[in-house]
Order: C-alpha cells, then structure tokens, then sequence
C-alpha cells in the first residue's frame, strides 16, 4: 500500500470488498506539481476507515475504506470552478463542491497544487472528512497568491 497514504481519486469505480484495489485514475501534472503532492502525508486511517491501494499505483492517489474515500492530487483546475464559485473553507481549505446541491467531489483550491477527494454519501457530512484531510494539505501544498483560486 506504498500509494494509499499519499494522494487519492476522484472518478472511481465500484470495487466489491475492502481487499481489492480501488481504481482510482491517476493525474498527470507538471513535474513541481508533482514534488509538491509526493510530500503529502495522509493519515493511515480517515473517518476510521483503513488505507486501501489504488489501482493503478500511483504515488498521486490514496483511498480509505469501502465504499472508497478517494483522493487524488495534482489534478487540473475543476473546470465549473469561476471566480464566483461558492466555496466552503474548512480550517483554512478552501473547498470546491461539485456538484453543489450534493457534494461527492471536492477539490481544495487557491493551493499550488489541485487536490480532489470523493467522499461517499455513506461518510456523511463529507466536512468531516475534508477536516481529516485539510491538515496534511495545508501543511504540505503552500497556498496561492491572494486572490488566487
């Protein structure tokens, strides 16, 4: 499970027990990107959940639990994400909800590097989850000029 304590994804597919591995595409960002998610370190459990390993390995992906919470870091800038975006901030992340009226993906903004997490209706309220998370990003992916989303 080199992967599962690194970074997870977004887009997954149903996998059928604790055991297998989550398919959980993996980004393709820039080489600093890149260096900057590597250094992310995630907790070995979230919202109780153990790690899982992520299919295929990447060192961008991690995933907790059945159905899988997933993350996934250096993806690319959320497409609907517009300077008017609402956002929710969660001890200093700024979050992107998508889609806004029943949150399943969030993509923490205004930080070097785009870091998306699919949280499952099961775990919900999902901000208990991106609290978990919120710490390892802000200490690890440095925020954006001011203004910057």
């Amino acid at each position: 499970m080199s992967n599962a304590f690194l970074l997870a994804g977004l887009a997954l597919l149903p996998t059928a027990c604790g055991d297998t591995a989550v398919q959980v595409p993996a980004p393709k960002p820039d080489a600093a990107t890149a260096r900057l998610c590597q250094g992310l370190r995630l907790p070995e459990k979230v919202h109780g959940q153990s790690g899982r390993s992520t299919s295929p390995d990447s060192m961008l992906t991690a995933a907790w639990g059945s159905p899988a919470i997933a993350l996934r870091c250096g993806v690319p800038r959320p497409a609907a994400l517009r300077p008017e975006s609402q956002l929710v901030t969660i001890n200093g992340i700024d979050w992107f909800g998508e889609p806004l009226d029943r949150p399943v993906t969030f993509t923490a903004v205004a930080r070097q590097a785009y870091v998306e997490v699919t949280v499952p209706a099961k775990y919900s309220p999902p901000g208990n989850v991106l609290i978990e998370l919120g710490g390892p990003i802000s200490a690890t992916i440095p925020q954006k000029p001011e203004g910057q989303i």
